[in-house]
């Protein structure tokens, strides 16, 4: 049995016979045209004295490469029709990780949009262990416009920037989806056609948190109100507006990589820094009222602190970075991390426990109004829910300002493109 062939050879006469083979005469060699040169003139037919490309400045090549009208004309339709499907299309992701019970739901829900145009949902998969990346694989064998890309960075602004390069092109809008949350019926297409009504560079959305069992159901609480959030326009606008800040939806795909995207040294806190980067570029943000999420909170007090720490030490990274200032609501809960300390000093100086116990008090008597309010006891837990998100985002916008402070300085070395660049 023949072994299979690797590769394909022409098929050439025996007796054929190759320029190669020929003794060279280098009296009948055609010049170099348009080469750097440094002799005179030979008058020899396409020598040109001009380095290139500047020999070519004058050559127009329309005369060169042209197609005949009749192609032309019938050519123009379908151009104009593929120009006009590009703005229409939209390229969906869904930074994924260890999903599997919720992330068959999330694609539903994104798909069930009559309004969109040839649309593909990429689930960029930060190397999920729960078989959420088989679930995502025989939904995709099924419907071809779900895909499934693996994410190296892990990070969810590494999975977007990755989807954004690799199938972005040919598609105006990018969509953020995450997967903890609930979508509306028509949530893209409302998105784009949004962003298309009042030119934004991005748009935004509100979103109302919803808990299961008494722990999330207090954190619901709390997030829903002033006391969680500072009334936070995305958690509290009861209409459209132009904003700084909000929960990403949706990108121009342009004005996405116009900014150079996320930064993907950010775990955290990555869309309020691309939302300021944003807007110093000139891109406006538009929060609108015409599509709500349904956000799904932490199930357990660790992971909800866990959450706010890293929170925390984003902001602190955005503020570092770009000499940000803070909102008043984001500047309050700094008090908080400092305020608990000094309660280990308390029994010697006593005022050093009034902040502590003055912020305490305040929360849970919050808490207890919420729950009045809400006829519902599970609420009344939305007190301490509060104040763990409080120090726990304190907290770790300190640990971000001391890590950083301590960090030792390291220049770095001048590069060649940067010696070249001040030549």
């Amino acid at each position: 049995m023949s072994e299979p062939k690797t590769h394909i050879e022409p098929q050439v006469p025996p007796d054929a016979e190759f320029l190669e083979d020929r003794p060279r005469r280098r009296e009948l060699d055609e010049p170099r045209s348009f080469a750097p040169r440094q002799a005179a003139r030979t008058d020899r037919p396409g020598e040109a004295l001009a380095r290139w490309p500047a020999a070519w400045d004058g050559l127009d090549p329309a005369r060169f490469i042209r197609l005949p009208r009749a192609e032309l004309a019938a050519a123009a339709p379908a151009v104009a029709a593929e120009t006009a499907l590009a703005e229409d299309r939209a390229l969906i992701v869904i930074p994924c990780l260890n999903e599997a019970p919720i992330i068959a739901r999330v694609i539903a829900q994104v798909l069930a949009d009559d309004g969109l145009v040839d649309p593909v949902v990429l689930v960029a998969d930060g190397g999920s262990t729960d078989g959420s990346r088989a679930i995502v694989a025989e939904i995709a064998q099924r419907d071809p416009r779900v895909r499934l890309m693996a994410n190296p960075g892990r990070l969810q602004s590494a999975g977007v920037n990755l989807a954004a390069r690799l199938m972005g092109e040919g598609r105006a809008w990018l969509v953020r989806v995450d997967a903890h949350a609930d979508y509306p019926p028509r949530y893209a297409s409302t998105l784009i056609a949004e962003a298309r009504r009042t030119g934004a560079a991005a748009v935004v959305v509100a979103m109302d948190t919803h808990g299961e069992g008494a722990f999330q159901t207090a954190v619901a609480a709390a997030q829903n109100s002033r006391l969680g959030t500072g009334g936070a326009a995305h958690r509290a606008a009861p209409k459209g507006q132009w904003v700084d800040h909000g929960h990403h939806a949706l990108f121009r795909l342009q004005a996405f990589e116009a900014v150079g995207g996320y930064d993907e040294d950010f775990s955290h806190n990555e869309d309020a820094e691309f939302d300021l980067r944003l807007r110093r570029d000139g891109g406006e943000i538009w929060l609108t009222d015409k599509v709500r999420i349904g956000y799904h909170p932490r199930a357990t007090a660790a992971a909800l602190a866990r959450q706010y720490f890293s929170y925390g030490k984003g902001r602190a990274r955005t503020v570092l970075k770009h000499a940000a200032p803070l909102k008043y609501r984001q500047a309050l809960p700094l008090a908080v991390a400092p305020a608990v300390l000094s309660l280990a000093a308390a029994a010697l100086i006593w005022p050093l426990a009034v902040p502590a116990l003055v912020w305490a008090s305040v929360s849970l008597a919050y808490g207890l109004a919420l729950a009045a309010r809400a006829r519902d006891a599970r609420v009344a837990l939305a007190g301490p829910a509060a104040m763990i998100m409080h120090l726990a985002w304190s907290a770790g916008f300190w640990a971000q300002l001391l890590s950083q402070a301590l960090e030792p300085r390291v220049e770095a070395p001048e590069t060649r493109f940067a010696r070249m660049a001040a030549e």
